[in-house]
C-alpha cells in the first residue's frame, strides 16, 4: 500500500476489519521481507567467497563482526531518532514538518557519523588484539575494520535515507535499493577479493581481472556497494519523494525541540545496542580461545541463522512505520492492532523459516565453507539456537512496534537484563563444559526469555501512555 493510501487509512473514520488490517501489514512487510531474504542470499555468497580463502580469513572477519555490529546499531539508532518523528509527522498529514525533519536529520547524522569515523579509525590497529585474536588472523582483521571505519558516514546517510523513506510508507523503493546493494556487493567482491585468474566458460578460457585483496577486498567491496546504493537513495528521497524531497525551499536549521526528541529515542536505543553488542564482543572473547575452527563455525552460524531472523526485522521495520503513523494520526486502536498483527506475522514466518533451516543447514554450511570441521560444528550449534526462533521473532517485531511509538527506554532495559543476566552468565559457565555448543545453548535460552519479556511489555500497553493518556 502506497504512502498516500496508508495516510487515508490512518484518517478514515470507518473501522477496519481484521483482514483489511492484515492487508495493510502485509503490503508494507512483504517488500522489506523480500529485500531481507535477497540480502541473506547475497551474504551467503559473500561469506562463501571469503570462506574459500580458508578458515583463517573467515575467523578474521568474525573476530571484528561484533564491533561492526556495534557501529551499525549506533548509526541505526541515530537515524531512527529522526525517522520515527518523520513517521509521526506523516501520519498527522504534516508533510512540511516531515521535510524539515529530514533536513535536520541529514546534518545531525552526518556530524555523528564523522565523530564515529574518527574514533574507529584511531583504534583499528589495536581492536583485533584487544578482542583476543590469534596472531595468524590479526593483520586481516585490522585491514577489514580499518576500511569499515573509513566508510561509516556513507553507511550512516544510507541508513537514514532508507529508514526515512520507509517511515513515509514507501517500502518498495528501499527494498529494491537493498536488493541492488546486495547484488553490487557480490559483484565488487568478485573482482576485489580474488586475483586475476583464468576460468573456463563453455570450454572457452577467459581471463577474469581481480585485485587479489582477500579479506580487505571483502570490506572494500561492501563499502563500494553502500556508496553506489546511497546515490540511488539520495535521488529517491532527495528528489523523487513528495514528502522528503530536498528541492523544495525549507530551513536546514536544527531545532532544539527536534534534537531533544531525537535524543530521547536514539540515546536509549544507542545505549541498549552498545550494551548488547559489548555483550556480543564478550561472547566473542569467550569463543576466541576455543581456536580457529570454533571461531569460524561461530561466525558462519551467525551468518546462516540470519536467513531465519531477517524476515522478522523486515516486519519490524513495517511495524515501526505503521505504529508511528498511527500515533501521529492519534489512532490508538490502530497502533495496538498493527503492533499485535505484525508480531503475530513475525512469529509465524520465523517459525517456518526456523523449521526450514533446521532441515537445510547442512547444505547451507556446505555452501559457505569447504572445511568439514567447520561445517559439522556449525550445523550442531545452529540447530540448538533454532528452537528459539518463535520467541526471538516476538522480541524483534515488538521492538519495531514499540520504536514507532518512541518507546525505546524500557525495551532497552529488557534487552540488557536478558543479554547480560542470562546469555553472558550462562555462556561463561557452559563453555567450560560444552565448548561452542554451550555458548549457543545459552543464546537459545536467552532469546526465549527475551521474547517472553517483550510480549509482556506489549500486552501491558504502557508504551502508548505518553501519547494517549
Amino acid at each position: 500500500m502506497a504512502a498516500l493510501s496508508l495516510e487515508s487509512v490512518m484518517r478514515s473514520t470507518d473501522p477496519l476489519s481484521l483482514p483489511q488490517k492484515m492487508r495493510v501489514v502485509l503490503s508494507l512487510s512483504i517488500p522489506t521481507i523480500l529485500a531481507m531474504i535477497s540480502e541473506i542470499i547475497m551474504q551467503y555468497i559473500d561469506s562463501s567467497m571469503v570462506g574459500s580463502l580458508g578458515a583463517g580469513a573467515s575467523a578474521s572477519i568474525g573476530l571484528v563482526a561484533s564491533s561492526t555490529w556495534l557501529i551499525g546499531n549506533l548509526i541505526m539508532a541515530c537515524a531512527y531518532g529522526f525517522s520515527v518523528q518523520i513517521a509521526q509527522a506523516t501520519g498527522a498529514g504534516d508533510h512540511s514538518l516531515a521535510g524539515k525533519l529530514f533536513r535536520q536529520a541529514i546534518l545531525s547524522c552526518l556530524l555523528f557519523s564523522l565523530f564515529l569515523q574518527i574514533i574507529c579509525s584511531s583504534i583499528s590497529s589495536y581492536l583485533p588484539e584487544w578482542l583476543g585474536g590469534s596472531e595468524e588472523i590479526l593483520a586481516n582483521a585490522r585491514a577489514y575494520f580499518r576500511i569499515y571505519a573509513l566508510f561509516i558516514p556513507v553507511r550512516q546517510i544510507y541508513n537514514l535515507f532508507l529508514s526515512s523513506l520507509q517511515c513515509t510508507g514507501n517500502m518498495k523503493t528501499p527494498s529494491l535499493v537493498g536488493v541492488l546493494c546486495c547484488l553490487s556487493d557480490v559483484i565488487f567482491n568478485f573482482f576485489l577479493i580474488f586475483p586475476t585468474r583464468t576460468v573456463s566458460l563453455s570450454g572457452t578460457m577467459i581471463t577474469v581481472p581481480g585485485a587479489g585483496l582477500g579479506v580487505a577486498g571483502a570490506a572494500l567491496g561492501t563499502a563500494c556497494s553502500y556508496a553506489f546504493s546511497f546515490l540511488i537513495l539520495a535521488y529517491a528521497a532527495g528528489i523523487r519523494s513528495p514528502i522528503l524531497r530536498l528541492t523544495d525551499k525549507a530551513s536546514w536549521a536544527v531545532e532544539s525541540s527536534v534534537l531533544k526528541k531525537a535524543l530521547s529515542i536514539s540515546i536509549p536505543m544507542g545505549l541498549e545496542h552498545s550494551a548488547l553488542t559489548i555483550a556480543q564482543i564478550v561472547s566473542t572473547r569467550i569463543v576466541a580461545p576455543l581456536g580457529t575452527i570454533p571461531l569460524a563455525a561461530n561466525s558462519f552460524g551467525i551468518t546462516a541463522e540470519a536467513f531465519c531472523y531477517m524476515p522478522g526485522y523486515g516486519i519490524g521495520s513495517a511495524a515501526t512505520t505503521l505504529v508511528g503513523q498511527a500515533v501521529g494520526a492519534k489512532r490508538k486502536d490502530l497502533a495496538k492492532s498493527f503492533a499485535w498483527l505484525s508480531t503475530a506475522l513475525g512469529i509465524v514466518l520465523m517459525t517456518m523459516s526456523g523449521i526450514l533451516m533446521y532441515v537445510l543447514c547442512p547444505y547451507v554450511f556446505a555452501f559457505l565453507t569447504p572445511v568439514q570441521e567447520v561445517r559439522d560444528l556449525g550445523v550442531q550449534v545452529l540447530r540448538i539456537e533454532l528452537l528459539a526462533e518463535p520467541l526471538f521473532a516476538a522480541s524483534i517485531v515488538a521492538t519495531g512496534a514499540l520504536r514507532g511509538a518512541g518507546d525505546t527506554l524500557v525495551p532497552g532495559i529488557l534487552n540488557l537484563i536478558s543479554m547480560w543476566g542470562v546469555r553472558i552468565t550462562l555462556a561463561s559457565i557452559l563453555v567450560k563444559r560444552m565448548g561452542l555448543p554451550g555458548v549457543w545453548t545459552a543464546m537459545s535460552i536467552e532469546l526465549q526469555v527475551r521474547g517472553i519479556l517483550f510480549l509482556i511489555r506489549l500486552a501491558r500497553g504502557r508504551w502508548l501512555a505518553k501519547h494517549f493518556d
